[in-house]
């Protein structure tokens, strides 16, 4: 299958169209094709567009970060987390033997405190403005890499809707 590297700003949205992030007034992103490196449901669409093409998109959660886990969510005792001022939204850094994983703080009670491991979009539908600026086949190098090579691409933060 033919790969393209896309260049495309963005806009995005709640499902109730509250702002989230954008790329419009930043850097545009550009991805590999067939790389992993946005969300499904996003990629497919983008990819049946054409330079120049604008389109609002709408991406339920099972395409997106997928729906909330259950079971990524962990209750510790009070006592095991020894930050100062700790409150409901902070994020902390959990360490399970080697691995490292951002968790998000969802609730606090006087013996409890339970950490959410899902991924903060998780669960949410989403809603996508944009608009192609580039589309070009990529080289053989970049399909064998994995990632796109020059100015926006290779060691670049480019490319990732976090």
């Amino acid at each position: 299958m033919l790969q393209h590297v896309i260049t495309f700003n963005y806009t995005l949205k709640t499902s109730e169209g509250v702002e989230l992030e954008s790329s419009v007034g930043a850097d545009p992103l550009v991805f590999l094709e067939g790389s992993g490196q946005i969300i499904p449901g996003l990629e497919r669409e983008l990819t049946k567009m054409q330079i120049g093409d604008k389109r609002t998109i709408h991406v339920p959660a099972a395409e997106a970060y997928g729906e909330m886990d259950p079971d990524l969510l962990i209750e510790v005792p009070a006592g095991e987390i020894t930050v100062p001022n700790l409150k409901v939204g902070d994020e902390l850094q959990a360490q399970d033997g080697e691995h490292t994983q951002s968790v998000v703080v969802a609730k606090i009670t006087e013996h409890t405190i339970t950490l959410d491991g899902n991924h903060p979009m998780a669960g949410r539908d989403l809603v996508f403005d944009v608009e192609i600026l580039n589309s070009r086949e990529a080289t053989a190098d970049e399909i064998a890499h994995g990632h796109i090579h020059g100015p926006q691409g290779h060691h670049s933060d480019h490319g990732h809707i976090h």
